[in-house]
Protein backbone atom coordinates (compact mmCIF):
# COMPACT_ATOMS: atom_id res chain seq x y z
CA UNK A 1 0.00 0.00 0.00
CA UNK A 2 2.71 2.35 1.21
CA UNK A 3 4.72 1.59 -2.10
CA UNK A 4 1.72 2.21 -4.15
CA UNK A 5 1.13 5.59 -2.84
CA UNK A 6 5.17 6.60 -2.95
CA UNK A 7 4.79 5.99 -6.68
CA UNK A 8 2.08 7.99 -7.08
CA UNK A 9 3.19 10.48 -5.55
CA UNK A 10 6.76 10.69 -6.97
CA UNK A 11 5.07 10.36 -10.82
CA UNK A 12 2.81 13.25 -9.57
CA UNK A 13 6.10 15.26 -8.30
CA UNK A 14 7.36 14.67 -12.13
CA UNK A 15 4.22 15.22 -13.74
CA UNK A 16 4.56 19.08 -11.56
CA UNK A 17 7.88 19.42 -12.34
CA UNK A 18 7.43 18.93 -16.55
CA UNK A 19 4.93 21.20 -16.13
CA UNK A 20 6.71 24.09 -14.59
CA UNK A 21 9.90 23.41 -17.02
CA UNK A 22 6.78 24.02 -19.87
CA UNK A 23 5.51 27.05 -18.45
CA UNK A 24 8.83 28.05 -18.05
CA UNK A 25 9.73 27.73 -21.82
CA UNK A 26 6.83 29.21 -22.74
CA UNK A 27 7.30 32.22 -20.57
CA UNK A 28 10.73 32.81 -21.80
CA UNK A 29 9.75 32.02 -25.86
CA UNK A 30 6.94 34.96 -24.73
CA UNK A 31 8.82 37.17 -22.63
CA UNK A 32 11.74 36.58 -25.50
CA UNK A 33 14.17 36.98 -22.10
CA UNK A 34 16.65 34.97 -20.50
CA UNK A 35 15.79 33.11 -16.95
CA UNK A 36 16.23 34.45 -14.42
CA UNK A 37 15.97 38.45 -15.09
CA UNK A 38 18.06 41.12 -13.95
CA UNK A 39 15.52 41.61 -11.52
CA UNK A 40 17.60 40.79 -7.54
CA UNK A 41 17.41 43.54 -5.00
CA UNK A 42 20.82 45.03 -6.05
CA UNK A 43 20.03 45.12 -9.58
CA UNK A 44 15.80 45.55 -9.74
CA UNK A 45 14.82 49.48 -11.29
CA UNK A 46 12.17 50.68 -9.57
CA UNK A 47 9.62 49.18 -6.97
CA UNK A 48 8.14 46.85 -8.98
CA UNK A 49 9.50 43.19 -10.25
CA UNK A 50 9.47 42.62 -14.05
CA UNK A 51 6.11 40.49 -14.01
CA UNK A 52 4.53 43.18 -11.79
CA UNK A 53 5.72 45.87 -14.46
CA UNK A 54 4.62 44.11 -17.61
CA UNK A 55 1.42 43.24 -16.09
CA UNK A 56 -1.94 44.82 -17.19
CA UNK A 57 -2.88 46.94 -21.17
CA UNK A 58 -2.87 44.77 -24.66
CA UNK A 59 -0.37 42.04 -23.79
CA UNK A 60 2.64 41.93 -26.34
CA UNK A 61 1.26 42.69 -29.90
CA UNK A 62 4.36 44.20 -31.38
CA UNK A 63 6.32 42.95 -34.12
CA UNK A 64 9.47 43.26 -35.82
CA UNK A 65 7.55 45.19 -37.89
CA UNK A 66 5.79 47.53 -36.22
CA UNK A 67 8.72 48.42 -34.22
CA UNK A 68 10.93 48.86 -37.03
CA UNK A 69 8.33 51.51 -38.44
CA UNK A 70 7.77 52.85 -34.64
CA UNK A 71 12.11 54.22 -35.26
CA UNK A 72 11.37 55.24 -38.61
CA UNK A 73 7.81 56.73 -37.78
CA UNK A 74 9.65 58.83 -34.73
CA UNK A 75 12.83 59.76 -37.00
CA UNK A 76 11.18 61.15 -39.90
CA UNK A 77 8.83 63.93 -39.03
CA UNK A 78 9.12 67.07 -40.30
CA UNK A 79 12.61 67.53 -39.62
CA UNK A 80 14.70 65.97 -42.65
CA UNK A 81 11.91 68.48 -44.47
CA UNK A 82 13.73 71.92 -43.00
CA UNK A 83 16.32 71.31 -40.92
CA UNK A 84 18.66 71.18 -43.45
CA UNK A 85 18.63 74.64 -43.71
CA UNK A 86 19.11 76.00 -40.22
CA UNK A 87 22.17 73.26 -40.02
CA UNK A 88 23.62 74.86 -43.02
CA UNK A 89 23.33 78.48 -42.06
CA UNK A 90 24.65 77.25 -38.70
CA UNK A 91 27.83 75.59 -40.46
CA UNK A 92 27.82 78.26 -42.92
CA UNK A 93 29.42 75.28 -45.86
CA UNK A 94 27.38 72.45 -47.73
CA UNK A 95 30.24 70.23 -46.56
CA UNK A 96 30.53 70.76 -42.77
CA UNK A 97 26.74 70.22 -43.01
CA UNK A 98 26.79 67.11 -44.89
CA UNK A 99 29.86 65.97 -42.28
CA UNK A 100 27.38 66.64 -39.01
CA UNK A 101 25.00 64.41 -40.88
CA UNK A 102 27.57 62.03 -40.82
CA UNK A 103 27.84 62.55 -37.14
CA UNK A 104 24.79 62.24 -35.98
CA UNK A 105 24.65 58.92 -37.98
CA UNK A 106 27.60 57.65 -36.08
CA UNK A 107 26.61 59.06 -33.08
CA UNK A 108 23.20 57.95 -33.06
CA UNK A 109 24.49 54.30 -33.31
CA UNK A 110 26.76 54.12 -30.74
CA UNK A 111 23.80 55.46 -28.53
CA UNK A 112 21.43 52.90 -30.22
CA UNK A 113 23.66 50.02 -28.94
CA UNK A 114 24.19 51.45 -25.89
CA UNK A 115 20.59 51.47 -25.27
CA UNK A 116 20.53 47.95 -27.02
CA UNK A 117 22.52 46.82 -23.87
CA UNK A 118 20.54 48.44 -21.26
CA UNK A 119 16.93 47.68 -23.13
CA UNK A 120 18.20 43.57 -23.19
CA UNK A 121 19.10 43.70 -19.83
CA UNK A 122 16.31 45.54 -18.64
CA UNK A 123 13.18 44.25 -20.85
CA UNK A 124 10.68 46.54 -19.82
CA UNK A 125 8.78 49.64 -20.74
CA UNK A 126 10.39 53.61 -19.72
CA UNK A 127 13.55 54.17 -21.78
CA UNK A 128 15.57 56.03 -19.35
CA UNK A 129 13.59 55.96 -16.70
CA UNK A 130 14.16 52.06 -16.18
CA UNK A 131 18.43 52.28 -16.92
CA UNK A 132 18.93 55.45 -14.44
CA UNK A 133 16.70 53.91 -11.81
CA UNK A 134 19.02 50.52 -12.07
CA UNK A 135 22.51 52.42 -11.23
CA UNK A 136 21.38 55.85 -9.38
CA UNK A 137 19.29 54.25 -6.77
CA UNK A 138 20.28 56.59 -3.76
CA UNK A 139 19.10 58.88 -3.24
CA UNK A 140 15.79 57.02 -3.61
CA UNK A 141 13.67 58.47 -5.90
CA UNK A 142 15.67 60.92 -6.92
CA UNK A 143 16.49 59.88 -10.67
CA UNK A 144 13.39 59.16 -11.22
CA UNK A 145 11.81 62.48 -10.53
CA UNK A 146 14.36 64.31 -12.59
CA UNK A 147 13.78 62.38 -15.22
CA UNK A 148 10.24 62.89 -14.85
CA UNK A 149 10.82 66.61 -14.76
CA UNK A 150 12.21 66.27 -18.00
CA UNK A 151 10.04 63.85 -20.00
CA UNK A 152 6.68 65.57 -18.24
CA UNK A 153 7.71 69.48 -18.97
CA UNK A 154 9.27 68.74 -21.98
CA UNK A 155 7.96 65.77 -23.56
CA UNK A 156 5.61 67.68 -25.09
CA UNK A 157 4.24 67.47 -29.12
CA UNK A 158 3.69 70.91 -30.34
CA UNK A 159 6.20 71.70 -33.05
CA UNK A 160 4.88 68.90 -35.54
CA UNK A 161 1.63 69.96 -34.63
CA UNK A 162 2.25 73.53 -35.71
CA UNK A 163 4.15 72.32 -38.89
CA UNK A 164 0.92 70.21 -39.38
CA UNK A 165 -1.54 72.87 -39.31
CA UNK A 166 0.75 75.62 -41.82
CA UNK A 167 1.17 73.31 -44.26
CA UNK A 168 -2.08 71.66 -44.69
CA UNK A 169 -3.88 75.62 -44.88
CA UNK A 170 -1.28 76.38 -47.15
CA UNK A 171 -2.57 73.18 -49.37
CA UNK A 172 -5.88 73.99 -48.66
CA UNK A 173 -5.55 77.60 -49.98
CA UNK A 174 -5.90 79.49 -46.59
CA UNK A 175 -3.41 82.14 -45.27
CA UNK A 176 -1.77 80.59 -41.99
CA UNK A 177 -2.34 83.37 -39.55
CA UNK A 178 -1.53 83.04 -35.85
CA UNK A 179 -4.58 81.28 -34.62
CA UNK A 180 -6.20 79.50 -37.70
CA UNK A 181 -3.10 77.83 -37.19
CA UNK A 182 -3.16 77.53 -33.68
CA UNK A 183 -6.66 75.94 -33.85
CA UNK A 184 -5.75 72.89 -36.48
CA UNK A 185 -2.66 72.05 -34.32
CA UNK A 186 -4.83 71.87 -30.95
CA UNK A 187 -7.50 69.83 -33.01
CA UNK A 188 -4.78 67.11 -34.16
CA UNK A 189 -3.57 66.87 -30.45
CA UNK A 190 -6.82 66.27 -29.50
CA UNK A 191 -7.37 63.84 -31.91
CA UNK A 192 -4.54 61.73 -31.68
CA UNK A 193 -4.86 61.88 -27.50
CA UNK A 194 -8.40 59.83 -28.01
CA UNK A 195 -7.41 57.63 -31.36
CA UNK A 196 -4.45 56.22 -29.34
CA UNK A 197 -6.44 56.54 -25.90
CA UNK A 198 -10.00 55.07 -27.42
CA UNK A 199 -8.71 52.76 -30.35
CA UNK A 200 -5.42 51.69 -29.81
CA UNK A 201 -5.02 49.21 -32.07
CA UNK A 202 -6.62 51.77 -34.87
CA UNK A 203 -3.78 54.01 -33.97
CA UNK A 204 -1.35 51.65 -34.47
CA UNK A 205 -2.31 50.77 -37.81
CA UNK A 206 -2.32 54.65 -38.91
CA UNK A 207 0.90 55.20 -37.31
CA UNK A 208 2.33 51.81 -39.47
CA UNK A 209 0.69 53.51 -42.85
CA UNK A 210 2.47 56.85 -41.96
CA UNK A 211 5.37 55.77 -41.66
CA UNK A 212 5.39 53.77 -44.94
CA UNK A 213 4.26 56.71 -46.49
CA UNK A 214 7.21 58.69 -45.09
CA UNK A 215 9.56 55.91 -46.71
CA UNK A 216 7.73 56.34 -49.26
CA UNK A 217 8.29 60.26 -49.97
CA UNK A 218 11.64 60.38 -49.04
CA UNK A 219 12.76 57.53 -51.72
CA UNK A 220 11.15 60.14 -54.19
CA UNK A 221 13.34 63.06 -53.13
CA UNK A 222 16.34 60.46 -53.26
CA UNK A 223 15.48 59.28 -57.16
CA UNK A 224 14.44 62.59 -57.91
CA UNK A 225 17.70 64.00 -56.73
CA UNK A 226 19.91 61.43 -58.83
CA UNK A 227 17.50 62.71 -61.88
CA UNK A 228 18.74 66.17 -61.26
CA UNK A 229 22.50 64.86 -60.72
CA UNK A 230 22.12 63.26 -64.67
CA UNK A 231 21.48 66.94 -65.52
CA UNK A 232 18.18 66.10 -67.20
CA UNK A 233 16.11 69.03 -65.08
CA UNK A 234 15.87 72.40 -65.52
CA UNK A 235 18.22 72.99 -62.45
CA UNK A 236 21.27 74.20 -64.42
CA UNK A 237 24.30 73.34 -62.39
CA UNK A 238 23.74 70.48 -60.15
CA UNK A 239 27.11 70.07 -58.76
CA UNK A 240 27.32 73.74 -57.79
CA UNK A 241 27.46 73.09 -54.17
CA UNK A 242 30.19 70.57 -54.12
CA UNK A 243 32.87 71.71 -56.26
CA UNK A 244 34.35 73.53 -52.79
CA UNK A 245 31.85 72.15 -50.52
CA UNK A 246 33.90 73.50 -46.95
CA UNK A 247 34.23 77.10 -48.47
CA UNK A 248 32.48 79.28 -46.07
CA UNK A 249 32.78 76.93 -42.87
CA UNK A 250 32.15 78.28 -39.58
CA UNK A 251 34.76 78.36 -36.75
CA UNK A 252 32.69 78.31 -33.63
CA UNK A 253 32.26 75.29 -31.50
CA UNK A 254 29.20 77.05 -30.25
CA UNK A 255 27.43 76.67 -33.76
CA UNK A 256 28.85 73.50 -34.82
CA UNK A 257 26.90 72.41 -31.49
CA UNK A 258 24.01 73.80 -32.16
CA UNK A 259 24.15 72.45 -35.20
CA UNK A 260 24.51 69.27 -33.68
CA UNK A 261 21.67 69.35 -31.38
CA UNK A 262 19.63 70.04 -34.93
CA UNK A 263 20.90 66.54 -36.30
CA UNK A 264 20.49 64.35 -33.20
CA UNK A 265 17.21 65.82 -33.17
CA UNK A 266 16.62 64.84 -37.20
CA UNK A 267 17.67 61.28 -36.04
CA UNK A 268 15.67 61.26 -32.40
CA UNK A 269 13.61 58.09 -32.13
CA UNK A 270 15.99 55.55 -32.16
CA UNK A 271 15.69 54.40 -28.59
CA UNK A 272 11.58 54.37 -29.34
CA UNK A 273 10.98 50.77 -29.04
CA UNK A 274 12.78 50.98 -25.22
CA UNK A 275 10.14 53.25 -24.07
CA UNK A 276 7.47 50.44 -24.97
CA UNK A 277 9.25 47.08 -24.02
CA UNK A 278 6.14 45.94 -22.47
CA UNK A 279 4.17 45.85 -25.80
CA UNK A 280 6.87 44.24 -27.63
CA UNK A 281 6.84 40.62 -28.75
CA UNK A 282 9.79 38.66 -27.59
CA UNK A 283 11.19 42.01 -27.23
CA UNK A 284 15.05 41.37 -26.34
CA UNK A 285 14.87 39.61 -29.89
CA UNK A 286 12.73 42.30 -31.57
CA UNK A 287 14.83 45.47 -30.33
CA UNK A 288 18.31 43.62 -31.46
CA UNK A 289 16.56 43.69 -35.03
CA UNK A 290 14.49 46.62 -35.19
CA UNK A 291 16.87 49.34 -33.26
CA UNK A 292 19.90 49.11 -36.11
CA UNK A 293 17.08 48.36 -38.74
CA UNK A 294 14.85 51.30 -38.37
CA UNK A 295 18.21 53.56 -38.17
CA UNK A 296 19.67 52.58 -40.99
CA UNK A 297 16.76 52.88 -43.28
CA UNK A 298 16.20 56.73 -41.59
CA UNK A 299 19.93 56.99 -41.90
CA UNK A 300 20.67 56.08 -45.65
CA UNK A 301 17.58 57.79 -46.73
CA UNK A 302 18.46 61.14 -44.89
CA UNK A 303 22.43 61.67 -46.42
CA UNK A 304 21.05 61.06 -49.80
CA UNK A 305 18.05 63.69 -49.33
CA UNK A 306 20.45 66.25 -48.39
CA UNK A 307 22.66 65.59 -51.80
CA UNK A 308 19.60 65.78 -53.53
CA UNK A 309 18.73 69.49 -52.06
CA UNK A 310 22.24 70.67 -52.51
CA UNK A 311 21.69 69.54 -55.96
CA UNK A 312 18.92 71.58 -56.87
CA UNK A 313 19.51 74.94 -54.95
CA UNK A 314 22.85 76.82 -54.38
CA UNK A 315 24.07 77.99 -50.75
CA UNK A 316 23.05 81.02 -51.06
CA UNK A 317 19.37 80.40 -52.19
CA UNK A 318 18.64 77.89 -49.20
CA UNK A 319 20.28 79.83 -46.85
CA UNK A 320 18.45 83.50 -47.75
CA UNK A 321 15.04 81.74 -49.11
CA UNK A 322 12.98 81.85 -46.17
CA UNK A 323 11.23 78.31 -47.08
CA UNK A 324 12.05 75.01 -46.24
CA UNK A 325 14.45 73.39 -47.99
CA UNK A 326 12.09 70.60 -49.55
CA UNK A 327 10.09 73.52 -50.95
CA UNK A 328 12.58 75.18 -52.64
CA UNK A 329 13.91 71.73 -54.07
CA UNK A 330 10.51 70.75 -55.52
CA UNK A 331 9.83 74.57 -56.51
CA UNK A 332 13.58 74.32 -58.41
CA UNK A 333 12.77 71.06 -60.02
CA UNK A 334 8.83 70.66 -60.66
CA UNK A 335 7.40 74.10 -60.64
CA UNK A 336 5.50 76.08 -58.27
CA UNK A 337 2.65 73.76 -58.93
CA UNK A 338 4.84 71.03 -57.02
CA UNK A 339 4.75 73.01 -53.67
CA UNK A 340 1.41 72.71 -52.79
CA UNK A 341 1.68 68.85 -52.95
CA UNK A 342 4.86 68.65 -50.82
CA UNK A 343 2.91 70.66 -48.37
CA UNK A 344 0.23 67.99 -48.25
CA UNK A 345 3.30 65.63 -47.97
CA UNK A 346 5.20 67.76 -45.22
CA UNK A 347 1.79 67.80 -43.48
CA UNK A 348 1.13 63.80 -43.42
CA UNK A 349 5.15 63.65 -42.02
CA UNK A 350 4.30 65.55 -39.09
CA UNK A 351 1.02 63.77 -38.45
CA UNK A 352 2.73 60.49 -38.58
CA UNK A 353 5.58 61.88 -36.05
CA UNK A 354 2.82 63.33 -33.76
CA UNK A 355 1.32 59.61 -33.73
CA UNK A 356 3.93 57.91 -33.05
CA UNK A 357 5.45 60.51 -30.80
CA UNK A 358 2.37 60.26 -28.37
CA UNK A 359 1.83 56.63 -28.48
CA UNK A 360 5.78 56.31 -26.67
CA UNK A 361 5.47 59.16 -24.65
CA UNK A 362 1.98 57.93 -23.11
CA UNK A 363 4.02 54.48 -22.10
CA UNK A 364 6.58 56.81 -20.39
CA UNK A 365 4.09 58.73 -18.06
CA UNK A 366 2.30 55.67 -17.60
CA UNK A 367 5.27 53.88 -16.17
CA UNK A 368 6.58 57.13 -13.63
CA UNK A 369 2.75 57.10 -12.69
CA UNK A 370 3.25 53.29 -11.73
CA UNK A 371 6.42 53.85 -9.87
CA UNK A 372 4.24 56.02 -6.95
CA UNK A 373 5.56 59.59 -8.50
CA UNK A 374 3.31 61.61 -6.95
CA UNK A 375 0.89 63.41 -9.28
CA UNK A 376 -2.27 65.61 -8.58
CA UNK A 377 -5.35 63.18 -8.44
CA UNK A 378 -3.34 60.20 -6.98
CA UNK A 379 -0.71 58.01 -9.53
CA UNK A 380 -3.25 54.97 -9.23
CA UNK A 381 -5.50 56.64 -12.20
CA UNK A 382 -2.58 58.13 -14.16
CA UNK A 383 -1.09 54.64 -14.03
CA UNK A 384 -4.41 53.00 -15.49
CA UNK A 385 -5.66 51.68 -18.55
CA UNK A 386 -8.81 53.95 -18.30
CA UNK A 387 -11.56 53.56 -19.88
CA UNK A 388 -10.84 50.51 -22.31
CA UNK A 389 -8.19 48.88 -20.14
CA UNK A 390 -5.98 48.28 -22.97
CA UNK A 391 -4.27 51.92 -23.55
CA UNK A 392 -3.30 54.41 -21.30
CA UNK A 393 -5.72 57.42 -21.63
CA UNK A 394 -4.20 59.11 -18.40
CA UNK A 395 -0.55 58.87 -19.58
CA UNK A 396 -1.75 60.61 -22.71
CA UNK A 397 -3.89 63.28 -21.06
CA UNK A 398 -0.42 64.34 -18.87
CA UNK A 399 1.50 64.28 -22.30
CA UNK A 400 -1.75 66.78 -23.61
CA UNK A 401 -1.51 69.19 -21.62
CA UNK A 402 2.30 70.60 -21.95
CA UNK A 403 1.87 70.64 -25.75
CA UNK A 404 -1.39 72.41 -25.12
CA UNK A 405 0.56 75.84 -23.39
CA UNK A 406 3.48 75.27 -25.69
CA UNK A 407 0.96 75.43 -29.29
CA UNK A 408 -1.15 78.46 -27.59
CA UNK A 409 1.85 79.99 -25.82
CA UNK A 410 4.67 81.44 -27.60
CA UNK A 411 5.16 82.83 -31.06
CA UNK A 412 6.06 80.05 -33.29
CA UNK A 413 8.57 81.58 -35.31
CA UNK A 414 10.80 82.19 -32.17
CA UNK A 415 9.51 78.86 -30.53
CA UNK A 416 9.72 76.38 -32.99
CA UNK A 417 13.83 76.92 -33.29
CA UNK A 418 13.91 77.19 -29.27
CA UNK A 419 12.22 74.18 -28.34
CA UNK A 420 14.49 72.11 -30.80
CA UNK A 421 17.42 73.33 -28.80
CA UNK A 422 16.19 72.85 -25.54
CA UNK A 423 14.57 69.68 -25.82
CA UNK A 424 17.99 68.80 -26.96
CA UNK A 425 20.06 70.10 -24.24
CA UNK A 426 18.70 68.16 -20.77
CA UNK A 427 18.74 64.51 -23.19
CA UNK A 428 22.51 64.81 -23.27
CA UNK A 429 22.42 65.41 -19.91
CA UNK A 430 21.04 62.20 -19.52
CA UNK A 431 22.60 60.39 -22.11
CA UNK A 432 26.08 61.36 -20.09
CA UNK A 433 24.72 59.86 -17.26
CA UNK A 434 23.33 56.82 -18.86
CA UNK A 435 26.85 55.76 -20.08
CA UNK A 436 28.49 57.00 -16.82
CA UNK A 437 25.81 54.48 -15.63
CA UNK A 438 26.61 51.74 -18.15
CA UNK A 439 30.70 51.38 -17.33
CA UNK A 440 29.80 51.48 -13.49
CA UNK A 441 27.33 48.33 -14.11
CA UNK A 442 30.39 46.52 -16.58
CA UNK A 443 32.71 47.21 -13.24
CA UNK A 444 30.17 46.36 -10.34
CA UNK A 445 27.64 43.83 -11.90
CA UNK A 446 30.07 41.59 -14.30
CA UNK A 447 28.35 38.37 -14.03
CA UNK A 448 24.66 40.34 -14.76
CA UNK A 449 22.99 38.78 -17.57
CA UNK A 450 23.50 41.08 -20.80
CA UNK A 451 21.89 39.67 -23.99
CA UNK A 452 24.22 42.38 -26.14
CA UNK A 453 27.19 44.03 -25.27
CA UNK A 454 28.49 47.11 -26.61
CA UNK A 455 32.28 47.69 -27.71
CA UNK A 456 33.72 50.03 -25.40
CA UNK A 457 35.46 52.27 -27.50
CA UNK A 458 31.74 53.27 -28.97
CA UNK A 459 30.64 53.86 -25.57
CA UNK A 460 33.65 56.27 -24.73
CA UNK A 461 33.15 57.99 -28.13
CA UNK A 462 29.74 58.80 -27.21
CA UNK A 463 30.66 60.01 -23.77
CA UNK A 464 33.00 62.57 -24.89
CA UNK A 465 30.48 64.05 -27.84
CA UNK A 466 28.42 64.24 -24.99
CA UNK A 467 30.82 66.08 -22.95
CA UNK A 468 31.36 68.03 -25.97
CA UNK A 469 27.60 69.05 -26.40
CA UNK A 470 27.21 69.82 -22.82
CA UNK A 471 30.20 72.62 -22.82
CA UNK A 472 30.46 73.88 -26.46
CA UNK A 473 26.85 75.49 -26.15
CA UNK A 474 28.04 77.95 -23.74
CA UNK A 475 30.78 79.24 -25.89
CA UNK A 476 30.20 82.40 -27.72
CA UNK A 477 29.07 81.51 -31.40
CA UNK A 478 30.77 83.90 -34.18
CA UNK A 479 27.80 86.12 -34.81
CA UNK A 480 27.48 86.63 -31.36
CA UNK A 481 23.41 86.03 -31.43
CA UNK A 482 23.09 82.17 -32.17
CA UNK A 483 20.11 81.12 -34.24
CA UNK A 484 17.30 82.38 -31.63
CA UNK A 485 17.22 86.07 -31.68
CA UNK A 486 16.81 88.02 -29.52
CA UNK A 487 16.91 85.15 -26.71
CA UNK A 488 20.29 84.59 -25.73
CA UNK A 489 22.48 82.08 -27.24
CA UNK A 490 22.65 80.10 -24.30
CA UNK A 491 19.04 80.21 -22.81
CA UNK A 492 17.84 76.78 -23.64
CA UNK A 493 21.03 75.35 -21.89
CA UNK A 494 19.66 77.29 -18.85
CA UNK A 495 16.10 76.32 -19.68
CA UNK A 496 17.15 72.97 -19.91
CA UNK A 497 19.28 72.56 -16.11
CA UNK A 498 16.17 74.97 -14.65
CA UNK A 499 13.86 72.05 -15.92
CA UNK A 500 16.02 69.19 -14.50
CA UNK A 501 16.54 71.13 -10.87
CA UNK A 502 12.42 71.78 -10.69
CA UNK A 503 13.07 67.81 -10.49
CA UNK A 504 15.34 68.16 -7.84
CA UNK A 505 13.44 70.60 -5.88
CA UNK A 506 9.88 68.27 -6.40
CA UNK A 507 12.09 65.28 -4.94
CA UNK A 508 13.48 67.03 -1.75
CA UNK A 509 10.10 68.37 -0.92
CA UNK A 510 8.52 65.54 -1.48
CA UNK A 511 10.79 63.32 0.16
CA UNK A 512 12.97 65.38 2.65
CA UNK A 513 11.18 68.42 3.50
CA UNK A 514 7.50 67.83 4.05
CA UNK A 515 7.93 64.14 5.66
CA UNK A 516 10.40 66.12 8.37
CA UNK A 517 7.95 69.22 8.81
CA UNK A 518 4.94 67.04 9.42
CA UNK A 519 6.61 64.10 11.43
CA UNK A 520 5.50 61.82 8.88
CA UNK A 521 6.82 58.77 6.74
CA UNK A 522 6.47 57.54 3.15
CA UNK A 523 5.83 53.93 3.14
CA UNK A 524 5.42 52.18 -0.71
CA UNK A 525 2.78 49.76 -1.02
CA UNK A 526 1.58 47.36 -3.79
CA UNK A 527 -2.19 47.55 -5.50
CA UNK A 528 -3.37 45.83 -8.41
CA UNK A 529 -5.86 48.01 -10.46
CA UNK A 530 -9.04 46.88 -12.04
CA UNK A 531 -7.44 46.63 -15.68
CA UNK A 532 -4.69 44.28 -14.49
CA UNK A 533 -1.69 47.00 -13.75
CA UNK A 534 0.35 46.81 -10.75
CA UNK A 535 1.32 50.19 -9.21
CA UNK A 536 3.21 51.47 -6.38
CA UNK A 537 1.18 53.65 -4.03
CA UNK A 538 3.28 55.74 -1.63
CA UNK A 539 1.23 56.45 1.64
CA UNK A 540 2.09 59.09 4.50
CA UNK A 541 2.39 56.72 7.66
CA UNK A 542 1.62 58.78 10.80
CA UNK A 543 3.75 57.10 13.38
CA UNK A 544 1.92 57.91 16.98
CA UNK A 545 2.63 56.40 20.25
CA UNK A 546 -0.17 56.99 22.99
CA UNK A 547 0.48 56.86 26.47
CA UNK A 548 -2.08 56.64 29.31
CA UNK A 549 -0.61 58.66 32.68
CA UNK A 550 -4.15 58.36 34.71
CA UNK A 551 -6.69 60.17 32.53
CA UNK A 552 -4.38 62.29 30.64
CA UNK A 553 -3.09 60.92 27.06
CA UNK A 554 -0.08 61.71 25.32
CA UNK A 555 0.87 61.67 21.67
CA UNK A 556 3.90 61.01 20.04
CA UNK A 557 5.47 60.82 17.01
CA UNK A 558 8.04 58.41 18.15
CA UNK A 559 9.05 55.21 15.90
CA UNK A 560 7.12 52.01 16.76
CA UNK A 561 10.13 50.06 17.50
CA UNK A 562 10.74 53.00 20.47
CA UNK A 563 7.00 52.65 21.63
CA UNK A 564 8.58 49.50 23.40
CA UNK A 565 10.80 51.79 25.60
CA UNK A 566 8.56 53.46 27.60
CA UNK A 567 7.28 52.00 30.91
CA UNK A 568 3.47 52.62 30.25
CA UNK A 569 0.58 50.77 28.50
CA UNK A 570 0.62 51.61 24.74
CA UNK A 571 -1.13 51.62 21.79
CA UNK A 572 0.80 52.43 18.04
CA UNK A 573 -0.15 53.47 14.91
Amino acid sequence: MSTTWWSRLSKQQENDQDDRASELQFGEKDQGTQKPHNDNADLSPGELTFEEDTAGGMGRYLGVTSCTLLIVGKIIGSGIFSTPSSILSSVGSVGASLMLWVLGFVLSFCGLFIWLEFGTMFPRSGGEKVYLEAVYKKPKYLATIIFAANAILLGFTASNCIVFASNILVAAGQSAGRWNERGVALGVMFFVTFLHGIAPKTGVLIMNLLSIFKIVILVFVVVTGWVVLSGKTRVVDPYYNFRNAFAGSSTSSNDYATATFKVLYAYTGWSNVNYVMNDVRNPVRTLKIAGPLGLGICTVLYLLANVAYFSAATKTEIVESGVTVASLFFGNVFGSVAERALSVFIALSALGNVITVTFVAARVNQELAKEGIPLPFGNKFWASNWPTGKSPLPGLIIHLIPSIIVIIGPPPNIAYPFILDVEGYPQQIINFFIVIGLFYLRWKKPAAIRPFKVWWPLAVFFLAAACFLLIAPFLKPANGVGDTPPLPYYLYCLVGIAVMFVGVLYWFAWRIMLPKVFGYELVPRKEILDDGTFVTVVSVGFLFCVSWFGSRILFSSICIERCSDLEVDWKCW
